[in-house]
């Protein structure tokens, strides 16, 4: 483009070039952008501390963690949601002295009024030409003075205005949720993933700085995002286990007779040109401009 074109401001048309540089500028408007490489997880990578996993677990669901993280988190979790039960609990035996002391003041309360009337039981005559309120002095009282007597609430009162309740608690559930998905997770029902090293004779640290680590324990096949992945215990690819184990439905590895539930599909990030394993856009919700 001209120097010219790039310096034109005199065009009918508002481009849609022009319209998203100046939604980006103006700080209006939700901003979405596709995600590159680097802002996908690894597959072999924790959920939770998104590092390169060193003593993997896996749950039903294929989500990778390291085995340390994911114990903390359900360890941490159980400690909560006792403290939520204690508290739950404590607040139940509160609601219940509560309304023991309500149903004794609502019978001293009806005491009270069958004494008020009782009390208000008069024998002498009533004058018809007078009200029945009088005052102090025995004259008839007015509906002035009446009303004059009673206290409204006040809102600027300290001892006067409504005190706000407390936030009830609600039972709290005893299971722990997975972080990724969402569903009950049990430290029993982990299972342990044995990846398979590109290089047996690299350590863990030289592995890690390689970008192709590791590979599929039949075919030989070098595992990746774009790769899908199956654990078996060990991890092989999709692609193996539809074309190879499920003719037999036998481990490769052990001789192991395998169900549908043996096989745990692993989840893994995307890449930034395939849509596959995660959203690969980021939103970013931001106030709208108001006319």
């Amino acid at each position: 483009m001209t120097r010219h074109g790039k310096n034109c401001t005199a065009g009918a048309v508002y481009t849609y070039h022009e319209k998203k540089k100046d939604t980006a500028a103006s700080g209006y408007g939700t901003q979405s952008i596709r995600l590159g490489k680097d802002a996908i997880k690894d597959f072999d990578c924790c959920c939770l501390s998104l590092q390169p996993c060193q003593d993997p677990v896996v749950t039903p669901d294929g989500f990778l963690y390291e085995k340390q993280a994911i114990l903390e988190y359900i360890l941490h979790q159980k400690t909560e949601i006792a403290k939520k039960m204690k508290a739950y609990e404590k607040q139940k035996k509160v609601q219940k002295s509560n309304s023991q002391l309500e149903s004794k003041s609502e019978e001293r309360e009806r005491v009270e009024r069958f004494k008020t009337r009782e009390n208000s039981i008069v024998s002498k005559p009533i004058n018809p030409f007078t009200s029945g309120t009088t005052d102090s002095s025995g004259e008839p009282s007015t509906g002035a003075a009446a009303s004059s007597s009673q206290s409204l609430p006040s809102f600027w009162i300290p001892s006067l205005t409504p005190e706000a309740k407390p936030t009830l608690i609600k039972k709290p559930s005893k299971a722990v949720l997975c972080p990724m998905s969402g569903r009950p997770i049990k430290m029993n029902e982990l299972i342990t993933v044995r990846f398979t090293p590109l290089d047996s004779s690299l350590d863990r640290v030289a592995l890690l700085t390689r970008q192709d680590r590791y590979v599929c324990a039949v075919t030989r096949d070098v595992l990746g995002n774009s790769v899908p992945c199956a654990v078996l215990g060990t991890v092989v690819t999709q692609e193996c286990v539809e074309k190879l184990i499920k003719k037999d439905m036998t481990d490769p590895m052990t001789g192991d007779k395998l169900s549908d539930r043996d096989i745990v599909p692993l989840q893994r990030g995307g890449t930034g040109f395939a849509a596959s394993g995660v959203d690969l856009r980021a939103k970013e919700a931001r106030p709208v401009m108001q006319v």
